[in-house]
């Protein structure tokens, strides 16, 4: 469902571009939108790295403006060394950033149209950060809206899964942030001083990949800025907000198991990685705006809006769909849950049966995985399984009465391996009567990390021992007559990078193994019901056309003499687009995962990148492309990454880095 375009408000609004000044004397870049009014008003943050003058401009002006016109001064905020803010670029969640945070908080508390009392929110980034600098309680900060964010940096973020390196986001993102980071100021926002600008920051360059395949386990790094930590430091109001496509789901539940009742609500629908309003697959969408606003009226201004009546959590519960890459709407039913664990969920256990058995699936096993961070694009999710359950073990439960499952799944498995280092992977699939398997959900185990993530522990080989891991949370319905199946692989290409004995496998053992389901009774839960979406009036970007065929989203290329597998990934960004402003903006990326069926050392992965960056009427044209590789053997990542970046055609920097990374910690 698309959303309405409101256009009438309480307020009227205004908004302008401003620099927050930090102690150090570095400004940030801003622009505020504020209502017309003589009082001053709450105020809300959204602080990113992601450049508010161009990239996230279109989705800015949905939301800012309208919040805006309900009295508010929503203010988005570009991170020190990125966008048009001066200062150079750190890490993801670095100290500086989140100190920086704190002082934007206190300054906005401090301006003559704020009261004093500030919000924050976001999505991904933003929304991490906000939690982040929620647990360092600057008095100002009240309330926060997270979406899609998560509370453990390790283990589950874009970096690590289940102790394991996540090769999919590992590399994707890091290759993104290394592009994005390159990307210079905006002439038009910042004038002349835009290239010292941009070369200082060039300068600063280092691929974040470096530092994060440096920190292979639960670490002092890792534990900074994961707020589970502390759940205790958060003092402002949490309204937690998911999507059961979104990797980062399991972040909601952990928040509204540990934050105090009286401050935290917790809400999952169907979604992706996206702003539950925005109408992107998969849907239903929900008027998130109107929540959230309930949300600031009920922290900021005292009213009661009847937010702190509702569920502790409100989730969605799929109905048993056929597998497709993308689903426009899921049908299915809100569910609202007085506490979490929740009183109507039990957790119901499926033991496994059959003779043991050897689990030594190819390498190439996980093409099928789907994207880990989809966006709503037409190939982003899990196609069919069947092909997937074939290179696994498998066990089937059947269906007798429709069961509902909400919240997160667990297995228990008895493995005997031969080696000292390995992974297994276990999938949840619902299998309907023509034999078609939907991908419910999965989690992954480094065998390494079994006793924790703070550490890695070699198995002995020849050993058996029992390990047990959650799953990633899930709301479904699988209907009578359908079956629940069990897969377990020991590959999970490219989601999981392979170690150097993965190709051994492991035997599985049914005796003492299990698969754990959190049934919920079905009907014994809060009715939920949201408002239409609506945002406000579009930016107006235009997106020229072109008559050349698009790439396929992903593209998987057998070669069948090599034995090897190729997955290609256009991750859509965005293409070109004409902003209101005279900006024509232009990025293109490719991702390939490369590896061989009996090889797990012949893993491979790269990512290109290119951007161009046009003023016509300031004669600016800068491009920045960007290369980033990583390869292994049996000792070592390899990482390779390399920037060139032009002004008018001249090669202005051009670096590269290659760089050698123990595998240790069971990677």
């Amino acid at each position: 469902m698309s959303p309405r375009i409101r256009t009438s408000f309480p307020y009227e609004t205004t908004h302008e571009d401003l620099r927050v000044p930090l102690a150090d004397g570095t400004l940030l870049y801003a622009r505020v939108w504020r209502p017309l009014t003589d009082e001053p008003v709450p105020a809300l943050l959204e602080y990113l790295p992601c450049r508010l003058t161009d990239w996230t401009a279109p989705r800015d002006f949905q939301r800012h403006p309208w919040y805006a016109g309900h009295g508010y001064a929503s203010v988005r905020v570009d991170i020190r060394g990125h966008g048009n803010s001066e200062g150079l670029p750190t890490d993801e969640y670095s100290a500086a950033e989140l100190a920086d945070g704190v002082e934007v908080v206190h300054w906005l508390a401090a301006q003559p149209w704020c009261d004093g009392k500030v919000g924050m929110f976001g999505i991904s980034w933003g929304g991490v950060n906000s939690l982040q600098i929620a647990a360092l309680a600057p008095e100002p900060l009240k309330a926060i809206v997270t979406v899609c964010s998560t509370d453990d940096r390790y283990d589950n973020d874009a970096h690590y899964t289940g102790g394991s390196v996540l090769a999919v986001d590992m590399h994707a993102w890091a290759a993104t942030m290394l592009a994005f980071v390159s990307r210079p100021p905006d002439p038009r926002y910042v004038g002349d001083a835009w290239r010292d600008m941009w070369l200082r920051r060039l300068e600063a360059v280092e691929p974040f990949l470096h530092t994060w395949l440096d920190h292979r386990t639960r670490d002092n790094y890792w534990r900074h800025g994961s707020v589970r930590e502390d759940y205790g430091a958060i003092e402002a109001a949490v309204l937690a907000v998911g999507g059961w496509h979104d990797p980062y789901r399991d972040t909601v539940l952990r928040l509204v198991e540990h934050l105090p009742a009286d401050r935290v609500r917790g809400l999952i629908g169907p979604w992706s990685h996206q702003y539950p309003d925005r109408g992107l697959p998969p849907g239903p969408a929900i008027g998130f705006l109107q929540e959230t606003l309930r949300w600031w009226d009920h922290w900021l201004k005292g009213t009661d809006t009847g937010a702190m009546k509702e569920p502790l959590l409100r989730a969605y519960v799929s109905d048993s769909h056929p597998p497709a890459t993308v689903y426009g709407t899921l049908p299915g039913r809100w569910v609202g849950e007085p506490a979490w664990p929740s009183p109507h969920i039990t957790n119901v256990t499926y033991a496994l049966q059959g003779a043991p058995v050897l689990v030594r699936s190819p390498m190439q096993t996980g093409v099928d995985a789907g994207r880990f961070l989809p966006f709503g694009n037409d190939a982003d999710l899990p196609p069919d399984q069947r092909e997937e359950d074939a290179r696994s073990a498998c066990f089937e439960f059947a269906v007798g009465e429709e069961t509902w499952v909400l919240g997160r799944p667990k297995v228990r498995l008895r493995l005997t391996s031969e080696v000292s280092r390995g992974q297994v992977v276990a999938r949840v699939c619902d299998v309907a009567p023509d034999g078609s398997s939907t991908l419910v959900t999965r989690g992954v185990l480094n065998l390494s990390a079994r006793h924790g993530r703070e550490r890695a522990v070699p198995w002995e080989p020849g050993a058996t021992e029992d390990v047990e891991f959650e799953l990633n949370g899930i709301g479904h319905a699988f209907t009578a007559g359908h079956r629940i199946r069990l897969a377990v692989s020991s590959a999970y290409w490219p989601w999981v990078w392979p170690q150097a004995e993965s190709g051994a496998g492991f035997t599985l053992d049914s005796a003492g193994s299990l698969l754990e389901l959190p049934v919920h009774a079905r009907g014994d839960s809060s009715e939920v019901a949201f408002e239409e979406p609506e945002q406000a009036e579009p930016l107006g970007v235009s997106h020229p056309v072109t008559l050349d065929e698009p790439r396929p989203e992903r593209l998987v290329v057998r070669d069948v003499a090599k034995g090897e597998w190729r997955l290609e990934v256009d991750p859509r960004y965005g293409g070109t687009r004409v902003y209101p402003d005279g900006l024509e903006f232009t990025e293109d990326a490719l991702e390939t995962y490369t590896i061989r069926e009996a090889d797990p050392l012949s893993a491979r992965t790269r990512s290109d990148w290119s951007i161009r960056l046009h003023r016509p009427e300031l004669a600016w044209d800068t491009t920045v492309r960007t290369r980033s590789e990583i390869t292994c053997d049996t000792e070592d990542f390899i990482a390779s990454n390399e920037v060139i970046c032009t002004d008018g055609g001249e090669v202005v920097f051009h670096r590269t880095w290659e760089k050698r990374i123990p595998r240790t910690a069971g990677q």
